[in-house]
C-alpha cells in the first residue's frame, strides 16, 4: 500500500491581486475577468509521487481583513504559503509584507516553511508596473531572515508560470527535485527521481504508522524476507532452548545422584573405624 502525505497551502495576499484566478487557473484551467470577493475557499487534489499518494489541500482565503479569526487559524494549520500581489499594484507588494509579519508572528518554525511570492498579473507589467521583481528579492534575500523561498512572476490570464508555482512549493517542501516534470490538477501522475523525494518536515500531518513501518524494513532486506529471517533464527533459539532444558536437568539429576553416592560413601567411611 502507498505511503499517504498531506500537505495544506494557503494563499495569502490583498483583495483583487488574483489568487481565486490563480488557483482555478491552475485546477480547471478557466479564467474569468469577473471578480467575486472571497470569503474561503478549499480545494482538495491528490498526486501520485511515484508509491506515495500525496494529498494536497489549497485554501484560497479573503483579501481584506474582514475575517482575522479564519486568517489566523490559516496560517496556523499552514504547510507551504503563497503570498500573492499584483505587479501593477505597490500597495499589495506592502499587503504581502504584513502577511509574511502575520506568518513571522504566529508561527515560530516561519523559517522552515515552503514560502512562494507570486507576482501575478505579469502580462500588464509592460505598461502597468509597479512593482519590480529585484524589489521583491532584495526584500526576500536581504531585508528578512534566511528563508526557504522563492519569487517567481506569473500571468493568470495567460497561463504564464502558473503550474511553475505550485511546482515550485512542492519542490520547496521536498516533494519533488527542482528538475521534476510538471505537476498538472486532478489526480495527476508525477516521476520524480528517486533521490527527489524526502520525507516532509515535522509541520506536516501524514501516516505515521505506515511510515514506521517504512522506516523499519531495511533497504537491502525486503519485509518478507527480514520476517522470515526472524521467525528462522527465533524457531532456532526455541528448538535450543527446547534441546538445552532436559539436558540440563539430567546432568543435574546426575550430579545430584554422585553427590548423594560420594556423601554416602563418605558417611560409611566415617563409620567403619
Amino acid at each position: 500500500m502507498a505511503d499517504l502525505e498531506r500537505i495544506r497551502l494557503v494563499l495569502l495576499g490583498g483583495a483583487g491581486v488574483g489568487k481565486s484566478s490563480i488557483v482555478k487557473r491552475f485546477l480547471f484551467k478557466s479564467y474569468t475577468d469577473k471578480y467575486r470577493a472571497t470569503v474561503e475557499d478549499l480545494y482538495n487534489r491528490e498526486y501520485d509521487l511515484g508509491g506515495v499518494t500525496l494529498k494536497v489541500d489549497i485554501l484560497d482565503t479573503s483579501g481584506d481583513m474582514q475575517f482575522p479569526a479564519m486568517r489566523r487559524l490559516s496560517i496556523a494549520t499552514a504547510h507551504a504559503f503563497m503570498l500573492v500581489y499584483a505587479t501593477t499594484s505597490a500597495p499589495s507588494f506592502q499587503c504581502v509584507k504584513q502577511c509574511f509579519e502575520e506568518i513571522r508572528e504566529q508561527r515560530a518554525d516561519f523559517q522552515d516553511i515552503p514560502i512562494v511570492i507570486a507576482g501575478n498579473k505579469a502580462d500588464l507589467a509592460t505598461t502597468h508596473r509597479e512593482v519590480r521583481q529585484e524589489e521583491v528579492t532584495d526584500w526576500v534575500f536581504c531585508e528578512l531572515p534566511r528563508l526557504r523561498a522563492k519569487v517567481v512572476e506569473c500571468s493568470a490570464k495567460e497561463d504564464t508560470n502558473v503550474t511553475e508555482l505550485f511546482k515550485t512549493l512542492l519542490s520547496l517542501s521536498r516533494y519533488l527535485p527542482a528538475s521534476s516534470s510538471s505537476v498538472g490538477p486532478g489526480a495527476a501522475s508525477v516521476e520524480p527521481a528517486p533521490s527527489g523525494f524526502k520525507r516532509r518536515s515535522s509541520a506536516y500531518v501524514s501516516a505515521s504508522s505506515s511510515r514506521n513501518k517504512n522506516r523499519m524494513n531495511s533497504p537491502s532486506v525486503s519485509g518478507d524476507k527480514k520476517s522470515s529471517l526472524v521467525d528462522a533464527v527465533d524457531v532456532a533459539s526455541t528448538s535450543a532452548e527446547a534441546k538445552l532444558k532436559p539436558r540440563s536437568r539430567s546432568l543435574i539429576r546426575r550430579a545430584s545422584r554422585k553427590t548423594k553416592q560420594q556423601i554416602n560413601n563418605a558417611s560409611d567411611d566415617c563409620n567403619l573405624q
